[in-house]
């Protein structure tokens, strides 16, 4: 989406902010319950579309509603996003396509590496440690935690 992510939105919006990731359109059928809508479309979580969403977040006023919809990398960054600029996790709903990537935090080098075939150990791309994902997700981070898989047979 191109930097007019916020183009239409007035200041002070507290309604229900639709946020979609690829080639998805979860949020076309989410129900606002009649509260005011503003739609966003972003091809992935960059760094810039990722600004582009605090901006218009930063136009809102308590109150306002989050709805990402796309893959659980894009949903997820997007959410960290949301909630370094002050959302609580009960205003985000994450309607997430569960057939995409997975994002997992490297401890070890403070990296974050996207798994795209979602195993259960992935190779960091930082460091190169192969990592066991864990059942952690950090909404900081926007992340599974990863640890070391053979720490035991190193030693």
């Amino acid at each position: 989406m191109p930097h007019e992510a916020g183009a239409g939105l007035a200041p002070g919006f507290r309604g229900v902010i639709c946020a979609s990731f690829g080639a998805t359109d979860d949020t076309a059928d989410h129900d606002t319950g009649g509260r005011p809508r503003h739609d966003l479309r972003f091809e992935s979580a960059t760094p810039g579309t990722l600004s582009d969403l605090r901006s218009v977040l930063g136009r809102s006023r308590v109150g306002v509603r989050l709805v990402l919809a796309g893959p659980p990398a894009d949903i997820r960054a997007a959410a960290a996003a949301a909630a370094e600029c002050g959302l609580l996790e009960e205003e985000v709903t994450l309607l997430s396509d569960e057939a995409g990537p997975c994002v997992v935090y490297c401890p070890h080098c403070l990296t974050t590496t996207i798994d795209r075939a979602a195993g259960s150990e992935v190779e960091c791309q930082g460091c190169a440690t192969v990592l066991a994902i864990t059942d952690h997700f950090s909404r900081r981070k926007g992340a599974y935690l990863g640890y070391s898989a053979h720490a035991e047979e190193a030693s």
